[in-house]
């Protein structure tokens, strides 16, 4: 059963802040080069259940590889990726959450699924 929540998450200086609606009983442990490099736990989101409340996405280092349909993106300041934003399969914008830049979420009692993202 799903369950949206508001969550306040940022990157690590402040000056990236944003709310999202998530439901957290869908997280993902990625293997691919870069997920498994950086630690990430993602949950994905459509554009009306984001919004950046401070930074401007124009103004973050976008990190892009493989087929480049995802943009990573990262304060300029302290290097934190904590969204990123691409289009699923169908050609939605969508954001992937980086659930670790969450506040007050206890990351112990998830129960991320792996996704094996080296293969895709």
């Amino acid at each position: 059963m799903s369950e949206l929540k508001k969550y306040t998450g940022g990157c690590h200086c402040g000056k990236v802040a944003y709310e999202v609606n998530a439901d957290l009983s869908r997280v993902i442990s990625c293997n691919c080069s870069i997920c498994q490099k950086r630690g990430l736990l993602l949950t994905f989101v459509p554009p009306e259940q984001f919004v950046l409340q401070k930074g401007d996405e124009k103004a973050l280092t976008d990190y892009q590889f493989n087929k480049k349909v995802i943009h990573h993106l990262f304060c300029p300041e302290c290097g934190v990726e904590s969204f990123a934003t691409g289009t699923t399969p169908d050609g939605k914008r969508m954001y992937a959450i980086n659930v670790r830049c969450l506040e007050a979420v206890d990351l112990a009692a998830l129960k991320p699924q792996p996704v094996d993202g080296r293969r895709v």
